[in-house]
């Protein structure tokens, strides 16, 4: 313990230096945007290699279990063309829910949180590849989340499976809007909240993003529905859902660009300037 202190005391002026280093630094990113940004992007690209390393390991000992999905797929996609009444007429597959080829960037999940109540996923891709913030995010199942921040060559994305995420989704059979969120229980289940309940509503109707979203193109599966309870003192429901994705399972995902949303958005913004 003497040992310590005499250390501490010899050495007193370094150690007060670097104290009040830290302490300067730590409030210069705090108090401005620029040098936090770049501390947060510089954060993106060293966790980001880190996780992509991980996830390579990761992927090696699941060469099985991706290989039996593949097969499947495989089986699923050769039904639906044996099933085709006219072969010479399939559909292309150059875009997903009319998005076009060129605006869809395919990516890699290559690290997912999924047990808090603030989840992330982390992709291997990003500026330098088109990827800006707020591009919505799927894959073959349906939704996945949002980008929220971006580096040179990864991206964070915002999970479904965030307390803060709230997209717009409707009742596919009905334009009946409502609020897409997740109140932290459980990763299968998201809930739809502020729907009228002069909507029909049926456990197994299918949940889709709606028209009025500007991240995601309009009906995109998201889920089914699993249990529908009515908020009190309200007209409003409140929808248990079924998601398609196995939100703690992710592979490849698409990060779509939606050129008319900085255009909305910018308009919107006008409108209520001049209100």
């Amino acid at each position: 313990m003497q040992q310590i202190v005499n250390f501490i005391l010899k050495n007193s002026n370094r150690l007060l230096f670097l104290l009040l280093l830290v302490i300067s630094l730590s409030l210069t990113i705090q108090s401005h945007s620029y040098h936090k940004s770049k501390i947060i992007s510089s954060a993106n690209f060293f966790t980001g290699g880190i996780y992509e390393r991980v996830n390579n390991i990761n992927e090696y000992f699941n060469l099985k279990s991706q290989n039996e999905e593949l097969a499947l797929e495989n089986a699923r996609l050769k039904s639906l063309l044996f099933n085709q009444k006219d072969t010479t007429k399939l559909p292309e597959v150059d875009s997903i829910k009319g998005v076009k080829k060129t605006d869809i960037i395919v990516s890699k999940v290559i690290h997912n949180s999924y047990s808090v109540f603030e989840n992330y996923l982390t992709i291997n891709n990003g500026s330098a590849s088109g990827i800006k913030r707020n591009m919505g995010v799927i894959n073959s199942a349906g939704i996945v989340g949002i980008v929220d921040k971006t580096s040179k060559n990864y991206a964070t994305i915002i999970s479904i499976l965030n307390v803060k995420s709230q997209i717009n989704a409707k009742l596919k059979k009905s334009n009946h809007f409502g609020s897409l969120v997740w109140n932290g229980k459980s990763t299968g289940f998201v809930q739809l909240i502020d729907v009228p309940r002069l909507a029909s509503v049926r456990k197994g109707d299918t949940i889709v993003t709606g028209g009025q979203s500007i991240i995601f193109p309009e009906n995109i599966g998201i889920g089914t529905i699993d249990k529908v309870y009515i908020e009190e003192d309200t007209n409003f429901y409140v929808i248990q859902v079924k998601l398609f994705n196995d939100m703690t399972n992710l592979g490849h995902v698409y990060i779509i660009k939606n050129k008319d949303a900085e255009e909305i958005t910018n308009l919107e913004k006008q409108t209520k300037k001049d209100e």
